[in-house]
């Protein structure tokens, strides 16, 4: 996909969810989830690729209005985290919302901005809006690509499933096949790769580990 394609889609998105955030506030129904229990959810899941007892870095790729930086913060001692959106009233949500939270910084982008130890994306991958599967599955490559390049030790990230049942999927999103974007991980990134499928939600989590 060529680069002003990828410009194109970003816009799109960066403009579908600042209409989320304007509609519903700094909230899971602002960045598109149906409550804050399944968005809780699905950072336990997300975090599971976390292995370091010590300090360690960590970006938050479609970070939204920072979430889960407080969700990291209820259960690590000690990180430095970078939250990126492609939304800028997603980041300025954020800054407003950890103005004094320490070893914590919002960029705007949709790559990480440095290579950190581990990277998250939640739900960066399910709003397709009129884009094909094709077109949507290459940009999803070339953002799981850029997660590969600026993680140390690790990502994660999740997909809505194909395997949602029929009646209550929707055009705009994107619905993955888990097998084949486990296929994917395994064979370009690392032997280590985990595919989560059975926490309840029409969904599925990957964690790709650079050692076990």
């Amino acid at each position: 996909m060529a680069k002003s394609e990828d410009s194109e889609i970003f816009l799109q998105i960066a403009d579908y969810y600042s209409a989320r955030l304007a509609q519903y506030g700094a909230s899971a129904r602002g960045v598109d989830w149906n409550s804050e229990e399944s968005q809780l959810l699905r950072f336990e899941q997300l975090i599971k690729v976390i292995a370091r007892t010590d300090s360690f870095s960590l970006t938050d790729l479609g970070c939204g209005y920072g979430a889960l930086y407080d969700f990291l913060r209820s259960r690590y001692p000690c990180f430095s985290y970078t939250g990126c959106d492609v939304s800028a009233a997603m980041i300025a949500a954020a800054q407003a919302r950890n103005s004094s939270a320490v070893n914590t910084r919002y960029v705007l982008s949709s790559e990480p901005p440095e290579v950190a130890d581990y990277g998250i994306a939640s739900g960066i991958f399910n709003v397709r809006l009129t884009r094909s599967d094709s077109e949507w599955r290459s940009s999803v490559e070339a953002t799981l690509d850029a997660m590969n390049r600026t993680s140390r030790c690790g990502f994660s990230f999740n997909c809505l499933t194909t395997y949602s049942d029929v009646d209550k999927m929707r055009g705009d999103l994107y619905y993955a096949d888990p097998c084949r974007i486990f296929d994917y991980c395994k064979r370009r990134y690392s032997r280590h790769v985990a595919l989560l499928h059975d926490y309840g939600l029409y969904e599925f989590t990957i964690l790709v580990r650079r050692e076990v």
